[in-house]
Formats: structure tokens, sequence, C-alpha cells
């Protein structure tokens, strides 16, 4: 095993523990591991061959470094572009985050929360495919559960890597997924109609049939209507995708009742929203939904005394 390492500068402030608990919101994440310093995860290469990077903070959040190690069988320029490419998207470096703290400080109500947890980054999922198949996995179940589900389809399905540290996961390709059994899902506590779902979006990827890249050029109207033309995906999977895999920052997911409720929380609110109320009470701040979102996310883990900030 080779190592090789190279750095990345975020754009400041940069905090990684924030950010890499809104990359991997439960502990039970096996995809997105955190120890306390180091995030690690494995990166499957435009070669198909897997290697894992592990990155660690240096420096404050007004200069903050990143360290990231990379393990690979063969080291190559290619590697540290496709490890840089990686970082950059799952940890959200080069966001610059000024405009949304400037607006948040004329807030009394905003600013409060984002200046607690200033220096998280807004994370991607590595690929839209999985950020698909996290939203289908989590459908109608607590997060946790969620992302077990995740966690179980990704060892059975995911290319491994060895270690000394032990046996890590690639999340599932598409092409990883076209022949996984149903059985095999539904012995993971998936339900039929998830592992049809799932198996049927891989297989269509695969294809050609469904080009989720395609999406990118679409705006959010069009980019809802077109996912939702595939079974297992609605409004809400099809908004949580946005977010999470397509970088749409300003999408808030407003059929997510958790999500929700973390509004309901931090408001005070008597009753309860819906999807309609949701958006009329976020029209204030119109263009950052999806940091709202995650910033409702972060002070749910920082109340059980999960983030520390």
């Amino acid at each position: 095993m080779k190592r090789i390492e190279i750095e990345v500068v975020p754009v400041p402030p940069f905090r990684l523990d924030l950010t890499a608990w809104t990359l991997r919101r439960r502990a039970e994440n096996i995809v997105d591991r955190w120890d306390g310093e180091t995030y690690r995860r494995v990166v499957i290469g435009r070669d198909g061959k897997p290697f894992e990077i592990a990155v660690r903070q240096e420096g404050p959040p007004s200069s903050a470094t990143l360290r990231v190690s990379i393990a690979c069988k063969k080291a190559t320029e290619r590697i540290k572009r496709e490890a840089r490419e990686a970082v950059e998207r799952l940890l959200g470096t080069a966001i610059d985050l000024a405009p949304f703290y400037r607006m948040a400080r004329r807030d009394k109500v905003l600013w409060p929360v984002a200046e607690q947890f200033r220096g998280f980054k807004p994370p991607r999922l590595l690929t839209r495919f999985e950020s698909l198949v996290n939203a289908i996995g989590c459908q109608q179940l607590t997060l946790t559960m969620g992302i077990r589900l995740i966690g179980s389809l990704t060892v059975a399905y995911g290319l491994p890597w060895e270690s000394e540290a032990g046996t890590a996961y690639a999340f599932p390709r598409p092409t990883d997924l076209v022949h996984a059994d149903p059985e095999v899902m539904r012995a993971m506590k998936y339900s039929y109609r998830k592992a049809e779902y799932i198996i049927g979006m891989a297989r269509a990827i695969a294809s050609g049939e469904l080009s989720v890249d395609s999406i990118d050029a679409m705006d959010d109207a069009a980019a809802i209507a077109r996912l939702c033309e595939w079974k297992g995906i609605g409004r809400w999977t099809a908004e949580y995708a946005l977010l999470r895999g397509w970088g749409r920052t300003h999408i808030f997911p407003g059929d997510d009742v958790g999500a929700r409720k973390n509004i309901e929380l931090w408001l005070g609110l008597p009753s309860k929203l819906n999807y309609e109320t949701t958006q009329t009470l976020l029209a204030p701040w119109e263009g950052y939904g999806g940091l709202l979102y995650f910033h409702m996310l972060l002070r749910n883990l920082a109340n059980k005394s999960v983030v520390t900030v």
C-alpha cells in the first residue's frame, strides 16, 4: 500500500468537525467516518479501483489547512486529483458563505445559530446516485434506521478496502447494484418496494436510461418533475437529493418531518408546520433554505451532545 499526501486550503471559516457531522448525520454512518479528529472515506477512482482518504484539520477556522492522506495501491497524479475533487465535494471546501453570514448578521433570529455553527460548510454526497439511494433508504424511517440500512447495503455491495485498521467499504455504484437480490435486501430490513426502487434506479442509470448529470442544467421545478418520473421518488426524495447530491443549498426539503420539527423547536412555534406553511415561514431567508436545513441538523446534534460548539 502506498501513502501520499495533499493539502487543501478551504475558503474560511472552516471547521472539519461540524462539516463532517453535517455530512454523516449519525454515528452509525460507516461510509463517512469520523473519530473526533480525522474524517475518512473510501473513494472509487475513475479506473474503478478504491482508495481511502483521511482528512485532518490544522489551524483555526479562520486559517484552516486540511492535510489529506491518501492510501492507495499505486500513487499517481490522477489519484491526487481525484482525492482533491472528492474532498472539495464532500466537505464543501470551495464554498464561500460570506453572503450568508452578512445576511445572518442583520437577522437577530438567525444570527445566534449561524454564529454558533460558524465554520461548517454545506457538504455533498459523493455522487448523485448516492444521494438518491440515501433519500429512498431513509423514506418514512427514523434517520438512524435509514443510516443503518445504507450501511448494510454498502457492506453487501460496496467495494472493500483493506487496511491495518480493518475493512471499510466504498458506497456502491449503480453497476454494483444492477444484479442486487431483493431478498438479500429484504433480509437487511429493506421493504420489497424500496429494494425494487433502488435496484431499478441503479439499472436505469447504468444503462443510460436515466442521466442524472442532465438534471444539472434544469431549474428546480424541472429537476423535481424529472426525478419524480421514476418509481420511488416523490417531492421529498427529489428535494433532498437536490440539496445533498446536487448542492442546491437554497432548497429546504419541506416534506421532511424531522427538519420541520427542528424549525418548530428553534422558533418555539405553537403549532405544527406543513409543506406550505414551512415555505411561507422560510420566505424571509429565501435563497438559503438548505443552509437553514443544515443549521437545524447541527442544532439537533448539539442538543444531543454529539456536536461540540
